[in-house]
């Protein structure tokens, strides 16, 4: 994954703060810099997500695990869509932005894992390295690498994104499960 640079991400964080502001009416801050913006680094296609918190907790969290478009396209609509279509909240509104905090992530390619059974599955997790896809069927769920803060403990974290996915939080040990590994480069305001 090419890394990019510290200054490189904040120009994105800020990138989506100023997609947030614009979205919901409030132009606080400078627009943004196009010719930054037209860094090569930033027309790469990677996977996108971006995290809103409101006071430390979760307020919308959407994005892709394949890039699809250039990065800034992404970001850009990545935050409208945390914003406004994260079907576990409520649209964000402009009265909120003050204690809302940004964050994305940008994601390398998805690699599938392999493993023989529920046991070697935990052997080889990356705990606080890896964000997880969990697929059955039809049924798919990731967790970012951050998750890990909150469900440390493998059992727990794979519990959980097997009922994300819809499933049961013990559907990570049947047989015909998948599940692939990435890593993020996290950047926050």
């Amino acid at each position: 994954m090419a890394g990019l640079s510290a200054r490189q991400g904040e120009m994105l964080v800020r990138l989506a703060r100023q997609t947030l502001n614009s979205l919901l009416g409030v132009s606080r801050d400078e627009e943004p810099d196009q010719q930054a913006l037209s860094d090569a680094a930033f027309q790469q296609k990677q996977g996108v997500f971006v995290t809103l918190k409101k006071n430390g907790e979760l307020r919308g969290c959407i994005g892709s695990l394949v890039g699809t478009e250039p990065l800034v396209d992404a970001i850009r609509h990545q935050t409208e869509n945390a914003a406004l279509q994260d079907h576990r909240f409520s649209p964000v509104r402009a009265e909120e932005l003050a204690r809302i905090k940004v964050e994305i992530s940008i994601l390398s390619p998805p690699k599938p894992l392999t493993f023989s059974d529920p046991s070697d599955l935990l052997a080889k997790l990356r705990p606080h390295v890896d964000g997880v896809i969990l697929g059955l069927g039809n049924l798919q769920a990731t967790f970012l690498p951050q998750v890990w803060e909150q469900l440390p403990r493998p059992e727990e974290f794979l519990a959980h994104l097997a009922m994300k996915a819809g499933l049961s939080s013990q559907a990570w040990r049947t047989e015909g499960v998948t599940i692939a590994t990435y890593q993020v480069q996290h950047f926050s305001e």
